[in-house]
């Protein structure tokens, strides 16, 4: 019998650096930690690299990639993969092709077709897809053989720029290098498809994908059904949800949430409403999308203290709201007039470190200082200062223009703000 292994004591340097928020404290811990002796090797400088990339400085990035080509630190593929992502997210492109091309000579660090994948989806996703076209073109040379990966994401840059006709000849391709395409790939054409109401085709690929021995998984149901909720077909969009389990396919939530949102666009609260309630009726926990979806809709049909409670309810059965829940209800309960209401889940986003953008929130602090609420209102422009949100002079002449006009009493509710700012 093999003795159980102990386990790892916690890296105090990488302990320390999940709890800081801001990259210049970041890199002074690193700093200081090496000051008092400890030797850092590669967890602490991909745990500083992914923390520096996740806060976009790329320039202290820039940095650490020094030390680490100076120090000889061995790295792994997967930070360089990260970075590439990184980049390709700000939309440094050139950046991500920099580490690409010199993570090999540089850094020592062979590259795979996982490294190579992430930069050719970078290509795609930044609308290079000449660029992304060449480098596939050029895999073999570049010593990679291409997988499905590589085929899917060049399939998907053709098809977000409206190209089937290119998309089907990757495909084709594809199939005569004798890759087998995934359900990924099948998935990508059949919602093309069903996007421009052409669901009938996107049945054709179905066929065509359970006959090469592929099995539609609850996402190509789902795409199906969008496809039909996109041609005022919501009952065969619901009646194949209840299908596709006969067909080997549990539904998932991904489905339930399809047909959510068609009833929703559609102004069917209620009948949304009823949906949630047939989902725990079979044993499907709704998750935080599903009830987004619903107190999105609420909110949008004015109905905001509808949707409080909604929220309320998701997290009594355990599920967190996140940024985009507390967003929505700050704008329903403004939408509504209802600024006290906005404040309340304002507070409680600020709790769980989340924060509406600046426009709502000038929203929100305009409609508290119209209905007095001059606590409120200046409770709201600090947390704005404080995430250096700005007031413009726009806003400020709007606000001036609303609250003022001819009554005293108002301005002199606007000079009381000003000071407490």
């Amino acid at each position: 019998m093999k003795p159980t292994p102990k386990p790892q004591k916690p890296i105090p340097f990488i302990s320390n650096i999940k709890e800081i928020h801001n990259p210049d404290e970041a890199l002074s811990l690193f700093h200081e930690y090496h000051r008092m002796g400890y030797k850092h090797d590669y967890p602490s400088y991909s745990a500083l690299i992914y923390k520096l990339a996740h806060c976009r400085d790329f320039v202290a990035v820039e940095t650490v990639l020094g030390y680490i080509r100076d120090y000889n630190v061995t790295c792994r593929e997967t930070l360089f993969i990260a970075l590439i992502q990184h980049y390709g997210k700000a939309h440094l492109v050139d950046k991500a092709m920099e580490i690409f091309r010199t993570m090999n000579k540089s850094f020592d660090c062979v590259r795979t077709i996982q490294s190579f994948n992430a930069i050719l989806n970078v290509l795609v996703d930044n609308n290079r897809l000449v660029d992304s076209k060449e480098m596939f073109d050029q895999a073999y040379k570049m010593g990679f053989r291409r997988n499905s990966v590589s085929f899917n994401i060049m399939i998907k840059g053709w098809l977000q720029k409206g190209d089937f006709e290119e998309a089907c000849k990757v495909f084709d391709e594809m199939l005569e290098k004798k890759v087998q395409p995934s359900v990924v790939t099948y998935n990508s054409l059949i919602g093309f498809k069903c996007r421009k109401g052409e669901v009938e085709k996107a049945k054709e690929l179905l066929e065509d994908m359970m006959q090469k021995g592929k099995y539609p998984n609850a996402v190509t149901y789902a795409l199906l059904m969008k496809g039909l909720c996109l041609n005022d077909e919501y009952k065969e969009a619901e009646k194949l949800m209840f299908d596709m389990a006969y067909r080997g396919c549990k539904p998932r939530l991904v489905n339930f949430g399809v047909l959510m949102s068609d009833l929703g666009k559609r102004g069917k609260i209620e009948e949304a409403k009823s949906l949630l309630l047939e989902m725990k009726n079979r044993r499907f926990q709704p998750d935080v999308v599903i009830y987004n979806i619903l107190i999105n809709f609420m909110c949008k049909e004015g109905r905001a203290a509808e949707a409080y409670k909604v929220l309320i309810e998701m997290q009594v059965k355990g599920c967190d709201p996140n940024a985009a829940t507390y967003r929505m209800m700050v704008d329903g309960f403004c939408q509504v007039r209802d600024f006290d209401g906005g404040l309340k889940v304002f507070t409680a986003m600020l709790t769980r470190r989340h924060c509406p953008q600046s426009e709502k929130l000038i929203c929100l602090a305009v409609g508290l200082l119209k209905c007095g609420n001059i606590d409120g209102a200046c409770f709201v422009l600090e947390e704005m200062g404080k995430r250096k949100m700005t007031f413009d002079i726009n806003a400020w002449e709007a606000l001036v223009r609303d609250i003022c006009g001819e009554d005293e009493g108002r301005c002199q509710l606007l000079s009381e703000l000003i000071s407490a700012r």
